[in-house]
């Protein structure tokens, strides 16, 4: 049978040899697919708890070591470059890595792919965590699967999922014949005994102590009687406490006086065995304590095979087995499962009556229409995914004009705060030097802004940077909680070197003399702080500093210093990690790159030094290459490409940063050159915030200068932070200079902006 509008998808979960009821389920699911539909590819992702342990089979495309969060985002990588057409995810609690799971979430985020999810546990009274993950994985699933109907109320009721998103599928189990218990009990050496089974992973959570402390009972009236206990114990007992548990309960059977009629049999059975044994089973016993239980995969095994079950009533036996397809029985109640275990075994077609109900149940939830109904709903997914359109024709747009409603929005009487939930201020966050050192470079940037205005947040940005050097330790400080205490004695180099730069440009540009009087004033006693920095990226911050402080002062010998040393030591860098397809100062690619090549080229045309250029333009045209998609679109260096040796770029998260960054080095190219393709870069990388990019989004927000915080694989982080309101404004800024200072007053620019 061919698989509707699917001919590829990737499965995640546990697999066997992975000994647990997870593994058994995808590796069953697996095989369902295969062999319902052979025309489809499916790629297994095992989830690995112990990395190097189990020996995979070939189905198993690749393994995801638990708690290794790169691996993560690694294997979503390798699912959208493999071309499967959807995920099927495989949850429950305690598989993935990270709080509650949320390893995963990071996995699913970087994916373009629909993705369905099937639901192994769902908590009634979840934790912060638990509920956060699942609430991520409900907003990013396409459909979710739950085992039974208690399931969809839980998930309506206590994560207000929506019900259109939900689908109810049983437990698959395997096909076999209804078979008399007699023919299979030879096989174990059970003749003559009337046996009650339970099976699966051995662990406190499975009740077995009541089951035993039921068999005196049953024992005085059915002396055949052997309750037999089949599984290993679970793997995360044996690390903890090795077989403790089961020497525990087999002193129970003993001082009860029920050894002989209590047999143990460990080990992980291959299912063909375990179905012999169900089938020499007389009864089956699910003695669970937790009435949360929502999935029993030895339960629906035991029903699909026909056996009359006595059960307590957990979410899970009370669905499958209503309707009088099994008996029920209070929790912890050792005395009613001996009444009816004896009662089954007393009536022999009461038993059989049972047993053919129960196996008729069972008829309809075999492994293949377990494969069908989710094929059917991924197909239906598919088909109503939205194609992508050959792109219209450019339309011409206006650069946006430069706006601080969202500044200001950001904003009060301490300094610009970090971080937002969509467009409100988030205060938990506080504040960072960072952010306001660019916010007080836009206030000397921007034009058309009121002056009393401007004077006031040039104030406000001015003192927080003030504030921030803490000069016993010769540092700036970096984070400040919203009560204005410091997080911290000394920031990093990084937001030392931004310091720099935002005192630098505040002494050339600012529009009040008495502002750039105090920037000079402050970059003469915080500079020297410039020639302890390590950081490439913290000095070539310092360098943009410089740069403009030898502008505004000419002669500035500290300036000159910088800028001779740093750009020395840059060349020297790019000279010793250079490779034939790598011309870059590091090994890796991280954030802010274009800062480097364009302190360069503003120290190559401050000190009239050539080489710096030359060096600078060299490395700007290969970032700018390394930035640019397949379709000739600007595509930041995204978050994933950090750290990653002598490795191409990465798709996401791009971040607003990367495109401001490119637009002010590539101006400060066409400064050095006056070659036009720069001012066509510059362009590029502009009109990624109004929806030249890979998602075809605008980030900017016309209305009030707004701007989101990245673009993930499935659409925008829609939260809006200072540092990407700041990135778009002095973007704006930067666009709007070069365009007057090209002659090119109105340049058109193709986007589509909200």
């Amino acid at each position: 049978m061919k698989a509707p509008n699917a001919q590829h998808i990737a499965l995640i979960g546990n697999f066997l040899p992975r000994k647990c009821g997870l593994a058994t389920y995808t590796t069953d699911t697996y095989t369902a697919l295969t062999k319902r539909f052979p025309d489809l590819k499916v790629d297994v992702y095992a989830m690995d708890d112990h990395p190097g342990r189990y020996d995979y089979p070939e189905a198993v495309t690749g393994s995801i070591p638990q708690h290794e969060r790169s691996a993560y985002l690694d294997t979503a990588r390798a699912i959208e470059a493999s071309g499967a057409q959807a995920l099927w995810v495989q949850h429950e609690y305690g598989i993935y890595g990270g709080p509650a799971g949320e390893h995963l979430i990071a996995l699913l985020d970087r994916l373009t792919i629909p993705v369905i999810a099937t639901l192994h546990t769902v908590l009634e009274n979840p934790n912060a965590d638990e509920r956060r993950v699942m609430e991520a994985l409900l907003r990013r699933a396409s459909r979710v699967i739950v085992m039974a109907e208690k399931g969809r109320d839980i998930l309506k009721r206590v994560h207000a999922a929506d019900d259109r998103k939900i689908l109810m599928i049983p437990h698959g189990v395997p096909d076999r014949a209804f078979a008399d218990p007699e023919a299979f009990k030879p096989r174990f050496g059970w003749q003559g005994r009337e046996v009650i089974l339970t099976f699966g992973l051995l662990a406190p959570s499975k009740g077995i102590e009541t089951m035993i402390e039921a068999m005196p009972a049953i024992a005085a009236a059915r002396p055949d009687a052997l309750y037999v206990i089949l599984g290993a114990t679970h793997p995360n007992l044996v690390a903890h406490e090795g077989e403790a548990y089961r020497e525990r309960l087999q002193a129970l059977a003993a001082d009860l006086g029920v050894a002989g009629n209590v047999a143990f049999v460990d080990g992980f059975v291959e299912q063909g065995e375990l179905l012999d044994y169900l089938q020499a089973a007389d009864v089956y016993a699910t003695p669970y304590p937790n009435p949360a239980q929502i999935t029993s995969g030895t339960l629906s095994y035991a029903v699909a095979v026909g056996k009359p079950v006595v059960s307590t009533p957990y979410i899970h036996a009370t669905e499958i087995l209503a309707d009088d397809h099994g008996a029920l029985v209070p929790f912890n109640d050792s005395a009613a499962f001996a009444r009816e275990i004896v009662r089954l075994l007393a009536d022999k077609p009461a038993r059989l009556a049972l047993a053919e109900r129960a196996y008729a149940r069972g008829r309809t939830m075999l492994w293949p229409r377990l494969a069908e109904t989710a094929m059917e709903v991924l197909g239906g997914i598919l088909a109503s995914k939205p194609r992508r359109f050959a792109r219209p024709p450019a339309k011409p747009l206006m650069p946006l004009k430069p706006d601080i409603a969202a500044v200001e929005r950001m904003s009060d009487a301490t300094g610009m705060l970090q971080h937002s939930i969509y467009s409100v201020p988030d205060r938990r966050h506080g504040y960072c030097i960072d952010d306001n050192a660019r916010a007080l470079i836009l206030m000397s940037k921007i034009d058309d802004v009121d002056e009393a205005l401007r004077d006031k947040w040039t104030s406000v940005y001015a003192a927080f940077v003030q504030y921030a050097w803490n000069p016993e330790l010769r540092r700036f400080r970096n984070f400040m909680n919203f009560d204005r205490t410091w997080c911290e004695d000394v920031g990093s180099e990084d937001s030392n070197g931004r310091a720099l730069w935002a005192l630098g440009v505040t002494a050339r540009d600012a529009r009040a003399q008495k502002h750039r009087d105090w920037a000079s004033a402050l970059f003469d006693a915080t500079a020297p702080i410039a020639l302890e920095l390590g950081s490439p990226r913290a000095r070539g911050f310092a360098m943009l500093g410089a740069a403009a402080m030898l502008d505004a002062h000419p002669g500035h010998a500290l300036s000159r210093e910088i800028l001779t040393r740093f750009g020395e030591e840059l060349i020297e860098l790019l000279d010793g990690n250079r490779r034939p397809e790598w011309s870059w100062f590091e090994i890796v690619l991280a954030y802010d790159n274009a800062r480097l090549p364009e302190a360069l080229l503003r120290a190559g045309v401050a000190l009239g030094r050539s080489e710096f250029t030359s060096v600078g333009l060299e490395t700007l045209e290969w970032i700018t290459a390394q930035q640019t998609s397949p379709e000739g679109r600007f595509r930041a260096v995204g978050t994933e490409s950090f750290g990653r040796e002598y490795a191409p770029p990465m798709q996401f998260d791009q971040q607003p940063l990367e495109a401001q960054a490119t637009v002010e080095a590539c101006a400060a190219a066409w400064e050095a050159t006056s070659e036009r393709r720069w001012v066509e870069e510059a362009t590029r990388a502009y009109r990624w915030y109004l929806g030249a990019n890979d998602l075809d989004m605008p980030l900017a927000s016309a209305q009030d200068g707004g701007c989101f915080d990245g673009l993930m694989p499935h659409g925008l982080n829609r939260n809006q932070g200072a540092e990407s309101i700041l990135a778009l404004q002095l973007a704006n800024c930067a666009i709007s200079a070069l365009s007057k200072a090209t002659g090119n007053v109105a340049t058109p620019l193709r986007a589509a902006v909200a």
